[in-house]
């Protein structure tokens, strides 16, 4: 088994999550209603835990401590896809980010948890419940608000031409892509973006909302390789400010 092609699906896992569960936080106190602010605090809590699943599995392989990996690196270093470490915006951009990456990252887990990896499909198993509702929640949000008023479907139909390019960036293949998929311990970012298309279009069928045609889009691609919008390194100076002055301290 390839452990380099192990850590590199690991490492863009949980990437992905820790970023997102940070910028998701920053919704507490300002969601636009108590149960919005609510529900991203609580799923930024997830994502966080889940990054940490996801990197003592890089421990045991290896590779530094979870504290360390998450708050040493610098931006080149970091494996998440462009989309995450975008600011929350209004809260229409938020949602409709959390509606593209979640019903992704559910379908994953899921593929995750039939990984010939053991450790990762034990992991994608027990977190996978928790990606189910942040899905619920993602769909049931658009299903409404993309069928309310003009003002609401305005806004996120303009979201969501704004963030479907960088969604595609989730689905950057890996050098390693074939190798992980001949050994089973993923199936393929291609296979993942196939399903991902049927799922979204069918929640959007709901709605007043449309998916722009993709074959008029240039995927946001580079993060999976360290390429990183300017918005990244500040958010990882800030999530590293208490790491920084004390590194041993214990809370």
């Amino acid at each position: 088994m390839n452990t380099e092609a192990l850590k590199d699906l690991l490492y863009k896992i949980a990437d992905d999550q820790l970023i997102l569960g940070h910028r998701n936080s920053e919704w507490t106190g300002f969601g636009p209603m108590l149960e919005e602010d609510i529900a991203f605090s609580s799923m930024a809590q997830d994502k966080l835990g889940h990054s940490l699943a996801f990197y003592k599995i890089l421990h045991e392989l290896g590779e530094a401590e979870p504290d360390t990996v998450a708050f040493t690196r610098n931006a080149n270093q970091f494996h998440n896809c462009q989309l995450v470490e975008l600011p929350i915006g209004e809260y229409d951009f938020s949602l409709i980010r959390h509606f593209l990456f979640d019903n992704a990252e559910i379908l994953r887990f899921d593929m995750l948890t039939r990984s010939s990896y053991e450790p990762i499909a034990k992991v994608a198993t027990k977190l996978k419940g928790e990606v189910k509702y942040h899905v619920l929640h993602a769909n049931t949000m658009i299903k409404q608000l993309g069928s309310s008023t003009d003002e609401a479907i305005e806004r996120l139909q303009n979201s969501l031409n704004e963030a479907l390019p960088y969604a595609l960036g989730i689905f950057e293949k890996s050098k390693f892509d074939n190798e992980l998929i001949a050994e089973g311990i993923f199936e393929g970012e291609e296979k993942l973006q196939t399903q991902w298309l049927e799922n979204i279009k069918k929640v959007l069928s709901q709605t007043h909302l449309e998916l722009p045609d993709l074959n008029t889009i240039t995927p946001k691609f580079g993060g999976r390789y360290g390429e990183h919008t300017e918005h990244l390194q500040p958010l990882l100076d800030e999530m590293a400010e208490v790491f920084s002055i004390d590194p041993t301290a214990e809370w």
